[in-house]
């Protein structure tokens, strides 16, 4: 749930890294350099600029500068089909874009095309971008490619790119939720399952006046897809603690369905006035401490349950607080249904966090808990990797790595696995973890599919959301079977949910909302 530093490098994308290091060698030759960099970012539906690929020149101090009278440029079919405009801006700063300063837009063709412009380029280093509007019905099993082959000044010379970076070939997403979407400042905490119907319900916290975490005014929103998330229905509140909402809300969620009831399940924790992690006291009232409340439905999402509170059932009345994962929680095997969970201990206010499970034997009319996978983790993610034997992959407050244990007996005892704090770098941050049975070379196959920002990074964190597949349950993560979406930096939060045995979705936290890809098995298990 911590936000970090890092919110005030949101803005910046793609080029960024490689840019830094250009920048420091600074080099001084007549002749003008020519980069260009196609960022690792989906482009998004509903959003009103994508950007494409960032142009730079360096022109050395004495120089002569050429002024550009036209771009030329490669675009394959699907971009034709899938983009409804492109744009290209100048900027003379920093290299993001930035929709203020767009100078002109073109109709989309195919082929090598010529787009005539008017850009004077300074001393120093100069970024021009070219970015994309899509149609609102373009296709996000796409895969639109747009290159740039370089410029041609007023004396007709013609510049190509001495360096070439990234993927020209882009992904297509949608912005599930967007800051001010139904009057909501932020969306937050994505978690994401598919019913027995194939609906896709995905629930995430709405943050109503700021991106804080609770205590605050926030409730959990719920959107339900029957595309397979290539359009969303309207959003809708499905817990809300009511008045006074500054000081009663809900927030965290972790999703489930019973396959048995078809039931889908939400948990959530409440808090009522300061009764979050911080302000959270022993016992079990939720006068003073954070409480541990579920919703559902019958309906494969229509319509909702009043909230539920199993506290009491739940929580060791010494802990401070005890509540959900978030993410998504499963069903096993034999029926049992498991949310990922986590207690804050009797020890010094707000206590040391343990991961831990809460389980259901009985399709959800009584609850109980585990006990702690380890010390000092918070919010983790449960799979059956075999019969009986569930793998709990967490959140560590060390850093650098996440934390993995197993049990065979429902969270009385645990023993750290093999991989546990080194194969799966993290920087403090939730992820996500589910089993798949997916199509593997032909075969069907039962597969782990992790999501998190991959970096190990306290410092430089939350960037570079990525899928990773183990064909091992678990045992190995190699390095060929993992995809990057999107290098951007972001709040971090993932959810992943087997869409068909070919397709993996994820829902994944931008700045402030909400992003649904779909992606290819085949491009992550390669």
């Amino acid at each position: 749930m911590k936000k970090w530093y890092l919110i005030a490098r949101l803005c910046l994308i793609g080029c960024t890294g490689w840019s830094a290091a250009a920048s420091a060698a600074s080099p001084k030759n007549e002749k003008p350099l020519v980069w260009v960099h196609s960022p690792d970012v989906p482009l998004l539906k509903r959003q009103n600029q994508n950007p494409l690929l960032c142009l730079r020149v360096y022109i050395s101090e004495g120089a002569a500068r050429p002024a550009l009278v036209s771009i030329q440029t490669r675009l394959n079919t699907a971009a034709v089909q899938q983009i409804d405009h492109l744009v290209l801006y100048q900027k003379l700063s920093e290299p993001h874009p930035d929709t203020t300063e767009i100078r002109t837009t073109f109709q989309p063709k195919a082929g090598e095309v010529s787009l005539p412009v008017d850009f004077s380029l300074k001393q120093g280093w100069n970024y021009i971008w070219l970015g994309a509007v899509l149609k609102p019905n373009a296709d996000l099993d796409s895969r639109p490619s747009v290159e740039l082959l370089g410029f041609t000044d007023r004396q007709n010379v013609v510049y190509t790119p001495s360096k070439k970076t990234g993927i020209p070939e882009k992904r297509i997403g949608i912005r599930v939720r967007k800051p001010g979407d139904d009057g909501v400042h932020t969306y937050r905490i994505p978690g994401i399952v598919r019913t027995a119907k194939g609906t896709l319900i995905a629930v995430y916290d709405n943050r109503y006046h700021s991106s804080k975490d609770l205590p605050g005014n926030i409730d959990i929103g719920m959107s339900r897809s029957t595309d397979g998330g290539k359009t969303w229905e309207p959003m809708k509140v499905i817990m809300d603690m009511g008045a006074p909402h500054e000081n009663n809300g809900v927030g965290d969620p972790t999703v489930l369905v019973d396959p048995a009831t078809g039931k889908i399940w939400v948990a959530a924790v409440w808090s009522k006035g300061n009764r979050a992690i911080a302000g959270s006291e022993p016992g079990l009232s939720p006068d003073v401490s954070g409480q541990f409340v579920l919703a559902s439905s019958d309906d494969d999402g229509i319509t909702w349950s009043p909230i539920q509170n199993i506290t009491a059932q739940v929580k060791n009345p010494k802990w401070h607080i005890y509540f959900n994962g978030p993410g998504s929680g499963i069903a096993m095997k034999d029926g049992t249904l498991v949310f990922p969970s986590q207690y804050w201990d009797e020890n010094t206010k707000p206590g040391i966090p343990h991961s831990a499970i809460i389980y259901s034997k009985d399709h959800g009319k009584t609850w109980h808990s585990g006990t702690g996978a380890r010390r000092n983790t918070t919010e983790s993610q449960v799979v059956e990797t075999t019969p009986g034997t569930l793998m709990l992959n967490m959140r560590d407050n060390r850093g650098f790595y996440r934390a993995v244990a197993t049990t065979r007996d429902l969270g009385k005892t645990w023993q750290e696995h093999p991989t546990s704090y080194h194969a799966l770098q993290d920087p403090i941050c939730m992820a996500s973890l589910i089993k798949a049975r997916v199509r593997v070379k032909g075969q069907q196959q039962d597969v782990l599919f992790f999501s998190n920002v991959n970096t190990s990074s306290i410092e430089d964190a939350r960037k570079n959301t990525t899928i990773k597949a183990s064909l091992d349950l678990g045992e190995t993560w190699l390095p060929a079977n993992e995809v990057l979406l999107d290098e951007r930096y972001g709040y971090g939060y993932s959810s992943l949910v087997q869409l068909d045995e070919q397709t993996i979705g994820i829902l994944y936290e931008g700045n402030r909302e909400l992003i649904f890809l779909r992606i290819p098995v085949k491009d992550i298990i390669k």
